[in-house]
């Protein structure tokens, strides 16, 4: 089996949506598992969202395109998560949550601990970080 093959294999059985390289190095070398992920995501089978994220992709019933097995919010969370950084919610969602506010959030905010300088985008949507103490 290929390199490719296995990775795709490992994709298809997995219950995560996203991965990093980190996830595949116990098949091959950094490199060889970079050249495999570059491949899936021009078969469509992953799509890159980030420096060293990739999700899970599917096609969409209605209009026939690929889009993402999960919305960008809860893909980069979980991708922040794989990464070690501490993910919490949002003042938006904390005020929505706990009815001091109507407006239901975007989702496009996502609140964090400590630094971080990865940026998170997928078909032209960037999300943002709100820094909490």
């Amino acid at each position: 089996k290929t390199i490719e093959s296995r990775i795709k294999y490992r994709i298809s059985r997995s219950k995560d949506n996203v991965f990093t390289p980190k996830d595949f190095l116990d098949i091959s070398g950094r490199d060889q598992v970079g050249r495999a992920l570059r491949a899936l995501i021009k078969k469509g089978v992953l799509a890159k969202i980030g420096w060293g994220v990739y999700v899970k992709t599917r096609v969409c019933e209605y209009t026939g395109r690929t889009v993402l097995s999960e919305p960008l919010p809860l893909a980069a969370r979980s991708g922040l998560k794989k990464l070690g950084v501490k993910v919490v919610l949002s003042q938006a969602e904390a005020d929505y949550n706990e009815r001091r506010s109507t407006q239901v959030p975007t989702g496009r905010v996502i609140g964090v601990k400590g630094r971080v300088s990865r940026k998170f985008e997928y078909n032209g949507v960037r999300l943002n970080y709100e820094y909490q103490a």
